[in-house]
């Protein structure tokens, strides 16, 4: 049972790192599973490779917490195939509703994940404005253009997965500020195009295992500063998330929209306040409130299981 509640925060997880905006590591982090998962990704080293040499299966199973990683990653695989089509189609035609769901979530976080912060001190404030302060720039950052190059693509998986770890650092997001989002998390998920996936995942896994090291020897030697810098990223990663924004298409000399593939290339999204309270701005409240209250029972269902 309790491998199929590892399964369940998986799919948490990866439903979250599909969407730009919300981090993965954030619902890690909610779940209380954060500090274990970057924990086992980190024990894949010399010493793993050893006991795998050697064939001492059942201590590299217990040395690596693989069945753990196992429940995780496979929740994590099956939420991002299954639900790219679906947030592709959500994103076009209900993408205020999407956003203000996802709104709500992220900004519950900022209190659930703060919270675990044991002592406010000088240090922790300025590592809290720091954190908000970058996702904030990252946040207004205009995107590149979509790139299959192997070696960016590689670069794309590394700079990806060590953002969704990070709570409150969206791996989506910077692949939309890479240009590669669309091409990475929508079609090639859903094409199964290995041309595009296999340099992602090379580049994710081997990120992935080098920036577990850095990320879990600062969580130990600074926790609360670490908390709080991550805090500070959810808090400032709300401004990707406003449920009101447009798309402003990059366009040439002549004012003419520029096209790739057949489709308009995006140069930035412009926020905006609606005018009235219509249906769908309400509509768009009720989701926000749903939000905050699905990160509400995954903290309690979590203390519960703790």
């Amino acid at each position: 049972m309790k491998y199929f509640i590892l399964f369940l925060k998986g799919i948490a997880m990866g439903a979250a790192n599909v969407i730009p905006g919300v981090s993965g590591g954030t619902i890690a982090l909610i779940t209380m599973i954060f500090e274990r998962l970057i924990n086992a990704i980190k024990s894949f080293n010399f010493h793993a490779l050893k006991l795998l040499i050697k064939g001492d299966f059942r201590e590299f199973v217990k040395y690596t917490d693989l069945y753990f990683l196992l429940a995780v990653f496979t929740g994590i695989v099956i939420a991002i195939v299954s639900l790219a089509k679906l947030f592709d189609y959500l994103f076009t035609f209900y993408p205020v509703y999407i956003w203000s769901y996802f709104f709500g979530l992220v900004l519950a976080s900022v209190y659930f994940v703060g919270k675990r912060i044991t002592r406010i001190t000088a240090s922790v404030i300025i590592t809290f404005i720091i954190g908000a302060g970058i996702a904030v720039i990252i946040s207004i950052l205009n995107p590149a253009t979509e790139n299959d190059n192997f070696f960016y693509l590689l670069i794309c998986g590394v700079v990806a997965i060590c953002s969704m770890i990070l709570p409150g650092l969206s791996g989506s997001f910077i692949l939309f500020i890479m240009g590669n989002y669309k091409l990475v998390a929508i079609d090639a998920v859903n094409e199964r195009d290995l041309h595009i996936l296999i340099p992602v995942l090379i580049g994710a896994i081997g990120g992935l295992i080098a920036f577990s090291h850095i990320l879990s020897w600062v969580f130990r030697k600074f926790r609360n500063e670490t908390i709080s810098i991550l805090t500070g990223f959810i808090l400032g990663s709300l401004s990707i998330l406003w449920p009101w924004q447009q798309k402003i298409f990059l366009t040439d000399g002549l004012g003419e929209i520029i096209m790739k593939n057949g489709e308009p290339i995006v140069a930035r999204y412009e926020r905006f306040i609606p005018a009235s309270f219509n249906s769908e701005v309400w509509f768009a409240i009720l989701f926000i409130v749903i939000g905050i209250v699905s990160i509400w029972a995954i903290e309690i269902s979590a203390e519960r299981k703790s």
